[in-house]
């Protein structure tokens, strides 16, 4: 099977080398055309998150990465020391253990089936899923669906984002007196904004780079709605600022971060960037009064929740393997109906052929009985003699390919017939 699973993930790379190899949604289209045009490759879907970018084609994994690199101005021997590949019934099951949350860093997190689904769409929207893929993503949906539907990975998992306010309530034990700086508006910013609530947060901000969907969001939470222009503006009343936005160039930088501080007489402020790549300069982190976490420092709090659906992640896992396997089973299975209907058209051309010659010299008066031991003759001829060609070839190279044909085509096993290495004797094709 030509499919192939390539990419990067949290356990695989530091996220200074995710950040750079992610793909921005608005250039997914190009880049999978100009994937598909630089490998010559039918098939092709990017999946790009914080936590990773996979690839899934049809090509082969070496000219892929280099592609990768190539297109994010990456060296090769950066990304060959932290990817990975997966290939045939591996990469069918990686693509199922991904999309069920399994190789997630929350583990058993929703959000990625809906990441995974998106990724499809805009392939195949861009024309670079056919026949290969879609089976396979139509079949990694189907587990994923029967995943949280007959486990219990999905319940109460520790998201990114209450993670992020976990920490938040360690460094401010009294949350109902801080103000928050939501900067985003997406899925993520929203669940930050509700676990925020719940710990009894004094005021919401969110920042967004379209003041309608900010005002959409801020609504929903009673929230107050700004443009990204307009931090500055508010971060020196900002106590906590968490950002998840799909810029590709920081929004925050170190000069402002700065400037706000002394607005604030140094009161600290905690800072979670969720983004990949990074919203936040890494060099804020370098000031005396901030906290600054990215999406890799938040493991501790997630794997205090990690352990309580450990029991559903196996039951979880035995289902995927069940399904690759059985995907692969019926892969196969198509694979030998279409080719005994090739090899059945072919006999049938030829026996088609065979009886044409025949019934012409009929109708001149041939002898008939002649004709029928020559048309026997003929056709069993024109049949097997690429079998026979085959067979010799086997017979030459490995003895278990020999043995296999010989099962194939019907003759009795090795062991109880001629060594494969014995003689086989050649087949006068007929004239």
């Amino acid at each position: 099977m030509p499919i192939l699973a390539l990419g990067i993930n949290h356990d695989s790379a530091p996220i200074e080398v995710r950040e750079r190899v992610a793909f921005a949604p608005q250039v997914m289209p190009a880049a999978l055309e100009e994937a598909r045009a630089a490998l010559d490759c039918p098939e092709l879907a990017i999946l790009s998150t914080c936590n990773r970018t996979e690839i899934y084609a049809d090509t082969d994994p070496d000219q892929l990465l280099a592609w990768l690199a190539a297109y994010h101005g990456v060296a090769l021997e950066q990304l060959l020391g932290c990817s990975y590949r997966y290939t045939g019934e591996d990469a069918v099951r990686h693509m199922m253990r991904v999309a069920c949350g399994l190789d997630s860093l929350v583990l058993g997190e929703p959000q990625i089936l809906g990441q995974i689904k998106s990724a499809y769409a805009v392939a195949r929207e861009s024309g670079s899923v056919s026949s290969l893929l879609h089976s396979v993503f139509q079949q990694v949906f189907a587990v994923a669906k029967r995943v949280r539907t007959e486990t219990a990975i999905g319940e109460n998992p520790v998201s990114v984002a209450y993670a992020a306010v976990s920490l938040a309530s360690r460094i401010f034990t009294d949350l109902s007196r801080q103000t928050a700086l939501l900067v985003g508006a997406g899925e993520t910013i929203e669940l930050v904004a509700r676990h925020l609530l719940e710990q009894g947060i004094s005021q919401l901000v969110v920042a967004n780079r379209t003041l309608d969907r900010a005002q959409q969001l801020a609504e929903n939470l009673g929230a107050e709605a700004i443009l990204l222009a307009d931090i500055p503006e508010h971060l020196p009343r900002a106590d906590i600022v968490i950002s998840s936005t799909a810029s590709q160039l920081p929004i925050l930088g170190k000069g402002a971060v700065e400037t706000a501080l002394k607005k604030r007489r140094h009161r600290p402020v905690f800072m979670v960037d969720i983004a990949v790549p990074r919203d936040i300069e890494p060099q804020v982190e370098q000031l005396d009064d901030v906290y600054l976490y990215t999406v890799d420092d938040l493991r501790g709090v997630i794997d205090e929740g990690r352990r309580s659906r450990e029991q559903a992640a196996r039951a979880a896992h035995e289902i995927v393997e069940q399904a690759a396997a059985e995907f692969m089973r019926q892969y196969r299975s198509r694979g030998a109906v279409e080719t005994i209907r090739s090899y059945r058209q072919k006999a049938q051309e030829i026996g088609d052929a065979e009886l044409d010659k025949v019934l012409q010299q009929l109708d001149k008066g041939g002898d008939p009985r002649r004709l029928m031991q020559q048309l026997a003759r003929s056709l069993t001829n024109k049949l097997i003699h690429a079998p026979t060609v085959n067979l010799k070839r086997a017979a030459e190279g490995d003895p278990q390919r020999l043995r296999i044909a010989r099962e194939i085509i019907g003759l009795e096993t090795p062991a109880t017939s001629e060594p494969p290495g014995g003689k086989l004797e050649s087949t006068k094709k007929d004239g």
